[in-house]
């Protein structure tokens, strides 16, 4: 009886959510420490380099932090990289973006490989990958600070200047740093 009572948590852990990262998470900026993390635990593995089916903005905030814009038509097909991500592993991503304080938002988002040769990785419904997109509370004026400007891929280039979290101001929440960012002038 105790064997058959822990095959249904064996089956509850090895269930994964596709991640697809665009931005501090992916393989050379900041944040991949915590997909390092995750890939040693076993809460995540790497699937590789895919792109968005459809085009969407992607764009800079404040301390040079990337935003995915929910605006499908809008933008450019972005590039990032996609994880097999365990409930443990998503709990933790959830964290860093602040779903539970409204920083960002998880949504379903099709993709397609970034390579033709790589064709047919994918063989999941789209509807089961997910990406971290601004919060609708921001997100238009995030847009129009941007003035509809975006990018295919969050580069070193578009990082320069990126500030980490420690090193911004903390007598401000990040919501409160948005607000300042899109109520200032464009460079």
């Amino acid at each position: 009886m105790g064997l058959e009572t822990m095959t249904p948590a064996k089956q509850t852990t090895t269930t994964t959510t596709l991640v697809f990262t665009y931005g501090t998470l992916k393989t050379g900026f900041s944040n991949h420490v915590l997909m390092q993390d995750l890939i040693r635990s076993g809460d995540a593995s790497f699937k590789g380099v895919y792109k968005t089916l459809d085009k969407y903005p992607l764009v800079c905030g404040p301390y040079r932090v990337p935003f995915l814009l929910n605006k499908p038509g809008s933008g450019h097909h972005v590039t990032g990289e996609l994880y097999a991500v365990s409930p443990r592993g998503l709990s933790r991503l959830d964290e860093l973006e602040g779903i539970s304080r409204g920083h960002y938002v998880r949504h379903p988002i099709r993709l397609s490989a970034a390579e033709e040769d790589e064709g047919g990785d994918l063989e999941t419904e789209p509807s089961l990958v997910e990406a971290y997109y601004a919060h609708k509370s921001y997100e238009e004026e995030l847009w129009r600070r941007n003035r509809g400007r975006s990018f295919g891929a969050y580069t070193e280039n578009e990082a320069r200047g990126y500030v980490k979290r420690k090193d911004r101001p903390q007598h401000l929440s990040f919501l409160d740093h948005i607000r300042i960012f899109v109520s200032s002038p464009s460079d």
